[in-house]
């Protein structure tokens, strides 16, 4: 996968690199973890500006959040409440819990959005419980640029630095991102076992 994100870069630039990061977005198993770190060595060489990679890579992959965002704000809690009353076991939420985590969303949505954005695996998915809980579209935008421009510095950054060793970059990522993906198994497991309806009504 390296080699086709360094040919597209190559040949397509700054918009190559806003490409990918869309891309990266909506379809999250093309990794940001590999696309930054490879703009970061080009800048590192001279063939582009580190700071110009990063804010295509930050426009890019906002114009991807927005797409989620867009979406789930379209599709509505509302409309998916009779599948949480069938299936709320397995989703571990009743809808008291939906009803909580809205009120909890307006107090403390735009952490939640910020914070997700800098968190490996998850930060492709923080959209869609933002625009289905209706968060305000500018609280969303604000905190959702600051995180994902701090995500994209900080692994184009990591390229520009370690050059051709751009794949330390990964050997760092890669187990905090499993580390991520086991916490959120476990505590889904966890959750089921734990998990008792709520009466309605």
């Amino acid at each position: 996968m390296a080699d086709w994100v360094i040919r597209l870069i190559e040949q397509s630039g700054y918009l190559g690199v806003a490409f990918l990061m869309f891309l990266e977005t909506v379809f999250p198993p093309i990794p940001s973890e590999v696309i930054m770190p490879v703009a970061g060595v080009a800048a590192s060489q001279g063939r582009m500006s580190l700071g110009w990679v990063i804010a295509s890579g930050t426009a890019g992959a906002m114009l991807g959040n927005i797409v989620w965002y867009l979406a789930a704000r379209a599709l509505g809690i509302i409309r998916l409440r009779p599948f949480i009353d069938k299936h709320g076991r397995w989703l571990t939420m009743s809808w008291r819990d939906v009803e909580r985590a809205e009120h909890w969303f307006r107090l403390h949505g735009t952490f939640f959005v910020f914070l997700g954005r800098m968190l490996p695996t998850v930060r492709s998915l923080v959209s869609v419980p933002a625009g289905l809980l209706k968060m305000r579209f500018k609280s969303f935008f604000i905190a959702s640029t600051i995180g994902t421009a701090g995500w994209t510095a900080m692994l184009a950054t990591a390229g520009y630095q370690l050059r051709e060793n751009f794949g330390d970059v990964d050997r760092f990522v890669g187990p905090v991102s499993n580390a991520v993906i086991i916490t959120l198994v476990i505590g889904y497991l966890w959750r089921v076992w734990r998990y008792k309806p709520h009466n309605e009504g």
